[in-house]
């Protein structure tokens, strides 16, 4: 009931609310898999209602409804629903579409965009875009040569003002295995910043990065993003994480300490005008009885359900129109 009296005071609200910004929001979801065992790997089994993980349908329409109401959550805080809500750790385009179709979400106009990737534990990025705001122009996924990993989405979107947003999403490899990993995102950084060069010098000036690095703002990986080396006319972002990150905040938590590693980075043009804030609606925190504190609210916890939507928190970008 809660859930559908923010759905209308939203609506309410859209046509008046907020008519000179926009919102983008990007959110690690968690192992985000529907509850069939669609032949796709021992991920895919293991989140099924026959798998270990006993992942069933209730638990999966539960799941759904949590994600729609952080989003409702948030376009209720903020004046207007995101514009653009990118994700992480998707098993495939059915969740996202169950997600637009089959929750509150469904009367907020988002669309789908989302391709299969090569990684092994099946899990994909992806990204919702309302229709009322932007027209699709492009998306294709950039594989990362070398490594059996995510892609990187690029999106690029047109506002009904005329102008387009091109957005990349990224899941990068993660630090599992200690400091033999450090190769893999370092690829991936270098096919991310061989796309950025590619769309500046085709002229597309306001260019927005965004998802789960799996490193912190303060790692020298990030200077070929932020200082690269070479020709002056490479564009350089600005990390918006970095001062957050400093003042210690984070989107996950471990070991009782806070750390940054959802992030947005935003191209010169984009740079004066946007602002980043990390999400922190009560009902995605439990307190941490280890280290006291909270602490997202994830899913399971190894292989218990704990009942929680995810380990990360969501992470928002507010940007003044062009």
């Amino acid at each position: 009931m809660v859930l559908q009296v923010l759905v209308a005071s939203l609506l309410a609200g859209m046509s008046v609310s907020c008519p000179d910004s926009l919102c983008v929001m990007f959110w690690n979801l968690e192992n985000f898999f529907d509850a069939k065992d669609g032949g796709g790997g021992s991920s895919d089994r293991a989140f099924s209602a026959k798998g270990e993980r006993h992942w069933t349908a209730r638990r999966y329409r539960t799941k759904c409804d949590a994600v729609a109401k952080t989003i409702i959550w948030t376009g209720d805080r903020t004046g207007r629903a995101p514009d653009i809500v990118a994700v992480a750790e998707v098993e495939n385009r059915k969740v996202l579409a169950d997600l637009t179709r089959d929750t509150p979400l469904r009367k907020l106009d988002y669309a789908v965009v989302h391709y299969e990737s090569p990684d092994r534990r099946g899990i994909d990025v992806g990204l919702l875009y309302r229709k009322s705001v932007f027209r699709l122009a492009r998306s294709v996924p950039l594989h990362i040569s070398g490594v059996v990993t995510r892609d990187i989405l690029l999106v690029s979107l047109v506002h009904q003002a005329g102008d387009t947003l091109h957005l990349l999403v990224n899941h990068h490899p993660s630090k599992f295995g200690g400091g033999a990993t450090a190769w893999r995102r370092e690829a991936a950084v270098a096919r991310l910043r061989a796309a950025c060069d590619s769309l500046w010098h085709a002229g597309g000036k306001s260019i927005i990065l965004t998802g789960d690095f799996n490193d912190t703002p303060e790692n020298p990986l990030f200077g070929a993003l932020t200082d690269p080396p070479g020709e002056p006319d490479r564009i350089s972002f600005v990390n918006l994480a970095l001062p957050l990150s400093r003042r210690g905040q984070g989107s996950i938590r471990f070991q009782g300490k806070w750390e940054l590693i959802d992030m947005f980075f935003v191209s010169p043009p984009l740079a004066s005008r946007s602002r980043m804030e990390i999400l922190s609606p009560p009902f995605l925190l439990v307190w941490d009885n280890v280290h006291p504190g909270y602490k997202p609210h994830r899913t399971y916890s190894g292989p218990r359900y704990i009942g929680g939507v995810s380990d990360h928190l969501p992470v928002l970008l507010h940007l003044a129109l062009w």
